[in-house]
């Protein structure tokens, strides 16, 4: 299968999980993908975000080699949908201490401006996530989100009510971390 043309041929939740299930677990093809998604072509990249996130939700470990290319994007994209599904996926994977500084200042920044919710909502749980292995974030965390609370929306202030009692005491994270490969 052509990444390029399939991602160009129809924009559907059917083409992403056809094109998923063609990449499935296999790093060459997923690296294919990763080139799509950090290239220039912006309707190729906002599609390749799509397939993205349903291919970290199956197989998380073809991340891993990816991560400094993802978080690195990030500082330097205005594409909401590339923020959003980077974000996204990056809730739920371990962050490796050397990237952990610099996705923390990336979603600092995307909570504490006006970025879209989703983008805010998942940049949240990445910084309560580095906040249980960097304990020091929590409260600076804290108040940032709860300065925001009375101006929240819906979901925001569903993510924030989740979050809020995890980052007052020691308690293990919302989400699930696995950087290994599902079978």
């Amino acid at each position: 299968m052509d990444l390029r043309e399939a991602l160009l041929q129809e924009y559907s939740k059917a083409q992403v999980l056809k094109i998923a299930a063609y990449i499935d677990n296999n790093p060459e093809r997923f690296r294919n993908l990763m080139q799509l998604f950090l290239g220039e072509d912006y309707r190729l990249t906002q599609r390749a975000a799509w397939v993205l996130s349903h291919c970290a939700d199956q197989h998380p470990a073809l991340l891993l080699p990816h991560l400094p290319d993802l978080i690195n994007n990030l500082q330097q994209t205005n594409l909401a949908a590339v923020k959003r599904n980077t974000v996204r996926v990056l809730q739920n994977i371990l962050i490796p201490e050397a990237l952990q500084g610099l996705l923390a200042d990336i979603c600092f920044k995307y909570l504490a401006t006006d970025e879209p919710v989703a983008i805010k909502v998942f940049a949240m749980t990445v910084l309560a996530n580095l906040a249980q292995q960097e304990p020091d974030l929590k409260n600076e965390l804290r108040l940032l989100i709860e300065d925001q609370l009375p101006y929240a929306s819906p979901a925001f202030m569903a993510r924030a009510n989740k979050l809020l009692p995890q980052l007052k005491e020691n308690t293990p994270p919302i989400t699930r971390f696995t950087n290994k490969t599902n079978k």
